[in-house]
Parts: C-alpha cells; sequence; structure tokens
C-alpha cells in the first residue's frame, strides 16, 4: 500500500466571502450544507447545495458560515448493503471543530473560534529518557480535590489549576496521558442501563473537545468558551514543566454496529470509511461494532489532520493511539508494519517531535503486534505488565501452596533491562512504555487483594473485564484488618513501585496507585462515574507513606541516568547514552544459567553503569529478591567501585543512611528490593 497524496483542506476553510464547507465522499449523489439559527439550533435557516469537485470533494460557501455558525451536512446516495444514505438526516461534519445539542438532543456543527494567546508558553519537550508518564481522567482526578474551588472540580481547570499542578509536580511525573477528552457519547446499550461511559472511548468527533468536562462557565460562555478552557488548561501545564498526551479513539466511532446511531461517517460515506464484507456485514476488528478502513486516503488524512490539529492549534505533546493495530491493517485487514498510516504519523513535519504511543493490538486475527511498530513510536508493552505482576504477585502466591515459585529471575530481569528481546536493537528501551496497570484492569492496591474481578455492578453479571488478573490476595479477597496480610500487601506495593521506576524504558504510573485506590475490585470500571472511579485526596497514613515512597523513586530516576539508558548496549563496544549491565547472583558472582532459570533462585545484583553523552558519570546496584524468606547476600566487587551506598530500600518506609564495601554480607528482606549508588 502506498501513501496517496492529501485530498486537500476539509471542514470549514475561512474566506474573503464567509467561509467553505468542503466533506470528503466517493459514493454521495449530493450534498447540502444546512445552517441553523445561532440562538434556536433546530431552526433551519438556510440549506445550499454543494458541488463534486476534484478528488471527491464536496463544497459550498456562504456569508453565514462564520465563527458561531450551526450547521449540518445531508447527504444523498445509493441504496444496497453498503450504503446507509438517508437525505434527510442532520450529519456532523467529521472535521467541525465545535459540536452544540440541539433541544431535541441532536448534535449540530459549528464553526469554532479559535483565537487564543498562549503569552509566549512553549512545549515543554521533556527528552523520552526523562518521561514519567501520568495516565489520568480529567474528570477523575481533580473531582474530590478539596483545595479546588467547587466548580472548577472535574474540570480542565480543575486539571490547570495551581493546586493540582503543585501535586503533579511534587509527585516527580513529567507528562500527564489524559483518557479520551475528544467529544464522546455513552453506547446505546449503557444508556439503556441508565450507565455512562465515563472512560470516553466511543467518539463522535476526533477535532472536537468533550464539552463536560469544561466548567459551567465555558459550557455556557459562546463559540470558543470550551476550546479556550482547554486550551488554558495546557499552557498552564506548560508553564510549569508538564507535558500533556492525549489517548486517542481513531480505530472505531461512535456510530457503533450497523444498526447503531448514524451521526456522521456512515451518512456521508458508510461503503468506504467502515470495514465490510459485500453483503454489508461490519468487519469488526476493535469490539465496538464497527471498523474505520484505513485503507483509504480519506480516512488516514482525516487522523493526521486531527493529530496536526491538535499537536499545533493545542499544542498537546503527544499521543497514545488506542487499538493502534487497527490503523495499521491494509486492504487485506491484515497488520503491516510499513502501513502508510503508521509511517506519516512520525514522518509527518507538522507532527516533528510529537511524542507516539500506541496500544500494540486490537482484537482482530493477528491482533498482537507488541514490538512490530515502526521507528519513532513507542508501545505499550503487556509483556512487561504480566511478568512484573508474575514476580512479585502470583509466583508468590504458588510458592505458598507449592513449596516452590514457578519462574525463576530472568524473565523479569530481561523487562529491568529494557525489553531487548521485544523491541529491535535501532529502537532500543524508548520503545518501551512500562506499566503495571492502567485505566482498564486492577488498581495497584487490588492486585494486591483481589485474585477474581468484582465486576457486578457494571450490569453484565460479572462478565465482563479480564479473568486473568496476575494478581495474588495474600491470603484474604479483599478488605481485612489482619496486619500481616495488610504488611505484606503494601511491600508488594513499593515493590512493584520499585520495578516500574527503576527499569528501563518508560514508566507509567496510573493515577492513584501512587497512594493505594482501590476500585473494590472492579477490574473493568469503564461504566462508573463515581467516587469508585474518582481519585481520593484524603488519605490514610500508610497511603501517605506509599505516596512519599512514589515520589522518592521518581526523584531516584530522574538523578541517577543508569536507570534510563536511550540506547541498548552491544557486546564489546562503549554505545552513548546505553548502560553498561552487569549481573551477579546473591553470593556477588556473574549469574550461571541455573541462577537465571531456577525458581529456587529469585535473586540477583544488577550493576549499572551509563555511558554519559549528555549527564555525568553514574553507576548503580539494584538488589532485587523474589522470594518470602530473608536471605544473605553478598555485595559484588567490580572494577572502580570502592563502596556502596543505599538509596532506597522496599522493606521499610524509614531509610537509614548505610554505606556497604564491595563484599560485604547483608541480610535482605524477604519480597524486597534494594537501590544503591555505586562508588
Amino acid at each position: 500500500m502506498t501513501s496517496a497524496p492529501p485530498i486537500g483542506p476539509l471542514g470549514v476553510v475561512q474566506t474573503e466571502d464567509g467561509g467553505e464547507l468542503r466533506v470528503w465522499s466517493a459514493n454521495a449523489t449530493a450534498m447540502e450544507l444546512c445552517l441553523y439559527d445561532e440562538r434556536d439550533a433546530n431552526w433551519l435557516v438556510s440549506a445550499v447545495a454543494m458541488v463534486r469537485g476534484d478528488d471527491d470533494v464536496w463544497s459550498a460557501r456562504s456569508p453565514a458560515l462564520v465563527p458561531g455558525a450551526r450547521y449540518s451536512v445531508r447527504a444523498s446516495g445509493p441504496t444496497g448493503p453498503t450504503h446507509s444514505f438517508e437525505p434527510t438526516l442532520d450529519l456532523i461534519d467529521p472535521y467541525a471543530r465545535g459540536l452544540a445539542r440541539t433541544a431535541k438532543g441532536e448534535w449540530r456543527s459549528y464553526v469554532q473560534d479559535d483565537a487564543f494567546d498562549w503569552e509566549g508558553v512553549g512545549k515543554p519537550a521533556v527528552p523520552l529518557d526523562h518521561v514519567v508518564l501520568y495516565e489520568a481522567h480529567v474528570k477523575g482526578l481533580t473531582k474530590l480535590n478539596p483545595d479546588l474551588p467547587e466548580e472548577l472540580r472535574g474540570t480542565y481547570a480543575g486539571l490547570g489549576h495551581p493546586s493540582t499542578i503543585a501535586y503533579l509536580r511534587a509527585l516527580g511525573v513529567t507528562s500527564v496521558e489524559l483518557l479520551p477528552i475528544h467529544q464522546s457519547v455513552s453506547e446505546q446499550r449503557l444508556i439503556k442501563q441508565g450507565l455512562t461511559n465515563y472512560w470516553g472511548y466511543n467518539t463522535l468527533n476526533f477535532f472536537t473537545p468533550h464539552a463536560e468536562y469544561a466548567t459551567r462557565e465555558a459550557q455556557s460562555g459562546g463559540t470558543g468558551a470550551v476550546l479556550r478552557e482547554v486550551k488554558t488548561m495546557v499552557k498552564n501545564l506548560h508553564a510549569a514543566g508538564l507535558e500533556v498526551l492525549l489517548d486517542v479513539v481513531y480505530n472505531h466511532t461512535a456510530e457503533e454496529g450497523p444498526t447503531g446511531p448514524t451521526t456522521s461517517l456512515r451518512g456521508i460515506d458508510n461503503e468506504s470509511y467502515y470495514r465490510q464484507n459485500s453483503k454489508g456485514e461490519y468487519i469488526d476488528v476493535t469490539g465496538c461494532g464497527n471498523t474505520v478502513d484505513f485503507a483509504i486516503p480519506a480516512a488516514r488524512q482525516l487522523v493526521l489532520d486531527s493529530l496536526k490539529y491538535w499537536a499545533n492549534e493545542v499544542q498537546i505533546d503527544g499521543f497514545r493511539f488506542d487499538l493502534a493495530v487497527t490503523l495499521g491493517r491494509d486492504e487485506r485487514v491484515e497488520f503491516d508494519p510499513e502501513h502508510p498510516l503508521l509511517a506519516a504519523i512520525v514522518a509527518d513535519p507538522q507532527l516533528a517531535g510529537v511524542k507516539m504511543i500506541a496500544e500494540p493490538w486490537d482484537v482482530g486475527m493477528g491482533g498482537w503486534q507488541v514490538g512490530r511498530f515502526p521507528s519513532g513510536w513507542s508501545e505499550w508493552n503487556d509483556g512487561y505488565r504480566d511478568r512484573t505482576r508474575d514476580f512479585w504477585l502470583t509466583d508468590i502466591g504458588a510458592a505458598r501452596a507449592n513449596g516452590i515459585a514457578p519462574n525463576g529471575i530472568g524473565s523479569l530481569a530481561r523487562r529491568l533491562a529494557g525489553s531487548a528481546h521485544v523491541f529491535p536493537q535501532n529502537r532500543g528501551p524508548m520503545a518501551s512504555v512500562n506499566f503495571v496497570t492502567a485505566h482498564d484492569g486492577f488498581t495497584m492496591a487490588d492486585l494486591t487483594a483481589y485474585y477474581t474481578k468484582h465486576n457486578l455492578g457494571n450490569g453484565e453479571k460479572n462478565r465482563d473485564g479480564t479473568g486473568d488478573n496476575h494478581s495474588f490476595n495474600h491470603g484474604v479477597e479483599g478488605p481485612t484488618d489482619d496486619t500481616t496480610i495488610l504488611t505484606a500487601r503494601r511491600r508488594t506495593m513499593r515493590n512493584l513501585l520499585g520495578t516500574l521506576l527503576l527499569s528501563a524504558g518508560i514508566p507509567m504510573i496510573t493515577a492513584g496507585d501512587e497512594f493505594g485506590r482501590t476500585q473494590r475490585g472492579n477490574n473493568n470500571a469503564y461504566c462508573h462515574d463515581s467516587e469508585l472511579t474518582w481519585v481520593a485526596w484524603q488519605r490514610d497514613e500508610w497511603q501517605v507513606d506509599l505516596l512519599e515512597v512514589a515520589t522518592l523513586l521518581t526523584r531516584l530516576r530522574r538523578e541517577n541516568p543508569a536507570l534510563r539508558p536511550r540506547h541498548f548496549g552491544r557486546f564489546g563496544e562503549t554505545v552513548p547514552s546505553a548502560t553498561q549491565m552487569d549481573w551477579y547472583n546473591k553470593e556477588g558472582l556473574s549469574m550461571s544459567e541455573d541462577d537465571w532459570d531456577s525458581p529456587a533462585e529469585r535473586t540477583l545484583q544488577y550493576l549499572a553503569a551509563s555511558t554519559p553523552e549528555f549527564e555525568e558519570f553514574n553507576r548503580i546496584l539494584l538488589v532485587v529478591h523474589g522470594l518470602e524468606d530473608a536471605i544473605t547476600v553478598t555485595l559484588p566487587e567490580h572494577e572502580g567501585v570502592t563502596g556502596y551506598e543505599l538509596l532506597w530500600d522496599s522493606a521499610t518506609t524509614a531509610l537509614d543512611p548505610e554505606q556497604h564495601a564491595p563484599g560485604s554480607e547483608l541480610t535482605v528482606t524477604g519480597t524486597s528490593m534494594r537501590l544503591y549508588r555505586a562508588h
């Protein structure tokens, strides 16, 4: 598949005589621009016939098509199983930058007022090796924050408020990755159940911000007010040195399956925009009812134009692509790593420097493609997630039950070092977005407290959500007052955070994990807009302690470049901005094959030295012990190392400074980690 030249500007383009609307449709036989009264979006003021021009672009001009104008598109076309034309239906312009609801609940596009003063504030441009992602929901992060004025809680303005920014900066994250803020709606099934799609993975339009996350003042503030609140949020975060990334859902739309609501692409050109067979049956590789067909140039351009709008007009720093494999499927619905859309996203000069993160799977045939995206992409590393959980959770549970853990330490060690077995040499550890939890699945605290999902509140009889959680409840399902179990759970949380923030790659913290947020065992809380999913700001003493650990770990990562190599090393060479890695067993000797693979030998010492390019030389020692019995460890002797300074110990929340010579014998607590700086 080769890339096609751009079709030209689409959407509303301002001219000297008002505005021109340009809409692509290969199969329409007639189209109309419908203009509505600014105060009553149900009142049709005029209809202008659109003219078909080059590249199947339909256009119409009107002096009334100026900022604030409400409008829709109506399209006529052939009948047949692959078409869904309905000439009386008001459709959303796919390029609409603003949306308004009518009194009847219908949608109208409106011409956006993009004016905004950035006051010279630019993007922080955080280098990838310094990035610490923080995945959060605009509403959920701020809804319960008592330091915010009531009217700002749960809003863009609340996220950009000094109190929220102060928290994020103190935690030490660099980049906030927001769950979808494109305008979304709830699925018809959820509406009938009285539930809502809280996460927002059901996009109505790719250019318009979700209005319900704005303050009431902005929602009633006229054209451009919601967008200005979004831009002000971004500007405030940027001024504090924090990046803003968006989770974007281009793989499907809110039109659902063939019997779902027709709001935009289906009515404009169903046959072109959605994957289907000759009978009109949708080819659904997203699990959401429809799949956008990126084998056609117009669909690819829609994504690129949306990305460029958000990256430049709204100054967004990066994007995480939901079900990104769908974006790389060709005419045969097969994944192609060289797909023109995947290549264009990282090659377009208007997207230079923008961070691109793939969720490298979908639910179609051949949907798991971790490690196969092109250079310039980073990817969610689910293997990292599963092996980290196994090492600290399921393996420990199995060892209690059977007397021995099922796995050695080698699998975890590969992830600590950047997953070179997954990502090719030329992409390096920055290709791996490491995570232990995300918005879907158990929270970190729930991983340590629940063995099975508890999703009855979702209305699907506990059928939804994965049953493969790689979790361990430490002996009791759910809450307990048993101090032994609570101590073990909290140490496990510290180990999970430590593994995440001390591994090579790009770490991602899920909002609330830094202090042990729970969803009471619900591992698929997408339909709960309530305190179950909102981040709590009142915390128990143990949660304050855990937050301090997370803050310490982000600082240690920042201060020790040996923990965050930009490139993979090569044997016998000195690679700039890589890390020289040496591996030792508990006796301080080089690891043998048995040390790597034996379930009885789950202890290693990882000595990592930076190869300086932009920062000072640095060397650390990470000690990992994955059995519940304490063990004696001999610190390794290594050329150039004269001593080890203890920086962190997951076995305790109160650290006493320690200095140890190479060859010293130390007692290491069961299931714990230690980080030393080597001198």
